[in-house]
């Protein structure tokens, strides 16, 4: 198996070497610019270049400095171990800080994962995630956190003259709260992601659509929509949770393990009884509360959309199918009426 794996670490630059890191970024855009036409690149925004030239680097492993070309030996903060072929580094600026990422090539044999243990997950917003063994994730909303503070930066932006020093301080000021959010997020993600995949040998996800649940209820002028303010914080805390790159990270890191992540449709996972497979809108009492309408199974809502994921990825893998075992009609019950029994259940024919 190959693998291409990129180890990032933070640059701790003299003054005089931060100068000559912006004057290379800037060297480097301006190149691009006048070699391609659809979308230039803007002074100050994702600033970065590549040494792809194994010749151009000098990296000492065993220490934490590595020599680069018209800038010389830098330091940085070393985190871990650099392992593999190194393929090229590139540099980047995120908000305040400059960061260098490696990116090495190993050949290695294909690996068996550790556990056998297969695990569905349940993504959500009062819970990052549940999985079917009854654990919850809590969430970490580090955009809701740190809103507060970006908005008082934002506000102050917005009093400064465009184009003067003081705006262009500011800016950065509100882009280094950005990148904090964006940090304190990426970290949160991995440090979870290795957790679940170091401890189940198979993962089963909900294949969201992100883009789709995170649509604006404005409407139109003609039809405008209703509960527009309530629906804007839903898509703020859908978009702060980082679903997708939840489901990039652990996708990688089960290939690299020798494990899997199974994709099952989303469908009615959350109005399905675990226990009987009877679909229904009223069996979801409130956002914690599930209660069957059939069969009077009663338990946590998040958890039992966990189990029906859990046994979706069983479907999946012994059938090669998208479907849930079990699966009862879905009922028209509506509020006020009285409960109708159990239709016959609907089987998987392999």
């Amino acid at each position: 198996m190959h693998v291409l794996k990129a180890f990032q670490f933070r640059l701790k630059p003299a003054p005089f070497q931060s100068k000559l890191l912006s004057e290379y970024a800037g060297c480097a855009r301006f190149v691009y610019n006048k070699a391609l036409f659809p979308k230039f690149r803007k002074k100050g925004l994702h600033d970065s270049f590549r040494f792809p030239d194994p010749d151009q680097r000098k990296l000492i492993l065993n220490t934490n400095i590595i020599k680069l070309p018209k800038i010389g030996w830098i330091a940085y903060y070393k985190s871990q171990e650099v392992i593999g072929q190194i393929k090229n580094v590139t540099l980047s600026r995120k908000g305040k800080h400059w960061y260098m990422s490696i990116q090495t090539h190993q050949t290695l044999v294909d690996p068996v994962h550790t556990s056998q243990d297969m695990v569905g997950i349940d993504m959500g917003i009062t819970h990052f995630a549940t999985l079917s063994n009854g654990t919850h994730v809590p969430a970490l909303n580090s955009f809701k956190t740190l809103q507060t503070k970006l908005k008082q930066q934002q506000r102050r932006l917005s009093k400064r003259k465009k184009g003067s020093s003081n705006f262009k301080k500011q800016a950065q000021k509100v882009r280094n709260v950005y990148s904090k959010i964006a940090n304190v997020r990426k970290d949160y993600l991995h440090k979870l992601t290795t957790q679940l995949s170091k401890s189940h040998a198979t993962i089963v996800l909900e294949d969201l659509k992100v883009a789709n649940m995170s649509q604006s209820a404005k409407g139109t002028k003609d039809k405008p929509g209703r509960y527009v303010k309530a629906k804007s914080g839903l898509n703020r805390s859908i978009l702060d949770q980082g679903w997708y790159e939840f489901k990039r990270q652990l996708t990688y890191k089960q290939l690299w393990r020798g494990g899997k992540v199974v994709m099952i449709p989303a469908n009615h996972t959350s109005q399905q009884c675990s226990q009987c497979g009877h679909i229904c809108s009223l069996n979801r009492q409130s956002q914690s509360v599930f209660m069957c309408q059939a069969c009077n199974h009663s338990s946590n809502a998040d958890i039992n959309a966990a189990k029906n994921i859990l046994a979706a990825g069983h479907a999946v893998i012994a059938c090669g199918e998208t479907l849930r075992p079990a699966v009862r009609q879905k009922s028209k019950l509506k509020a006020g009426s009285t409960k109708q029994e159990p239709s016959q259940a609907k089987r998987l024919v392999a």
